[in-house]
C-alpha cells in the first residue's frame, strides 16, 4: 500500500503514497523465493491483489479453491507460465476522522485503464496507465465511454461488497419500493 510520504518515504516514480489510490499507494513489489521451482533473478509483471495468495497457498497445499472465489491462484506464474484471464482489480479504503467521515473511496483497474478517487468527496479520475504511468493527465472528460464502463463496473463492485449474503437483492429493492408506495 505504498510508503508513507509524511514519514519520509519515497514511492518515485509513482504518484503519491500510503492510503492513496494513485499507483504510489497501490503498487507494492512482491518477491517469492522457492528454490528448485523459481529461477533466481526471474521477473514477472503480473499485477494482482494480496487476496491472490489464499488460492495460491490452497493450490500449493493440494486443495482446490472454491470456484466463486474472487481471487486468482498465482501457481502458474510461479511455474513460469501466464494467467490467461485478466480481471478487474478493485480497491476500497474506508477511513475515519473528519477528513473521510467514515466513508469509503474506491478504484478499479481494467487493463491499461484506472478509474479512481482519493477521498469520498472528490470526483472520479480516469487514467491510462500505459500512456501515462505517473497519472498526470485525468482523462475523465475526454474518454466518456471508458469512464462510463469503468464507473458501471465500480458500482457493481461496491454493491457486491455491500450485499448481505442471506438477503436476496431483489427482496431489498421490493421492500424499499413497498415502503415508498405506503408513504403519503
Amino acid at each position: 500500500n505504498g510508503g508513507s510520504l509524511p514519514h519520509g518515504q519515497n514511492n518515485a516514480p509513482w504518484r503519491d503514497g500510503k492510503q492513496s489510490h494513485y499507483d504510489g499507494g497501490l503498487r507494492v513489489p512482491f518477491m517469492v523465493r522457492w528454490p528448485g521451482h523459481i529461477a533466481p533473478g526471474s521477473r514477472c509483471d503480473y499485477a494482482g491483489l494480496n487476496f491472490d495468495l489464499f488460492p495460491t497457498f490452497l493450490k500449493l497445499a493440494g486443495a482446490t479453491p472454491a470456484a466463486d472465489l474472487d481471487a486468482v491462484s498465482l501457481v502458474p506464474l510461479l511455474s513460469g507460465k501466464t494467467i490467461a484471464t485478466p480481471r478487474d482489480l478493485y480497491f476500497v479504503r474506508r477511513e475515519g476522522g473528519p477528513t473521510y467521515g467514515g466513508k469509503s473511496y474506491e478504484a478499479i483497474i481494467r487493463g491499461d485503464w484506472k478509474l479512481m478517487q482519493n477521498n469520498p468527496y472528490s470526483p472520479l479520475e480516469l487514467y491510462n496507465l500505459k500512456d501515462d504511468p505517473h497519472e498526470q493527465h485525468n482523462l475523465a472528460a475526454t474518454h466518456k465511454k471508458v469512464f462510463n464502463e469503468l464507473a458501471t463496473a465500480l458500482r457493481a463492485h461496491i454493491q457486491r461488497g455491500g450485499a448481505t449474503p442471506w438477503q436476496n437483492p431483489s427482496a431489498g429493492q421490493r421492500i424499499q419500493t413497498e415502503e415508498a408506495v405506503r408513504k403519503p
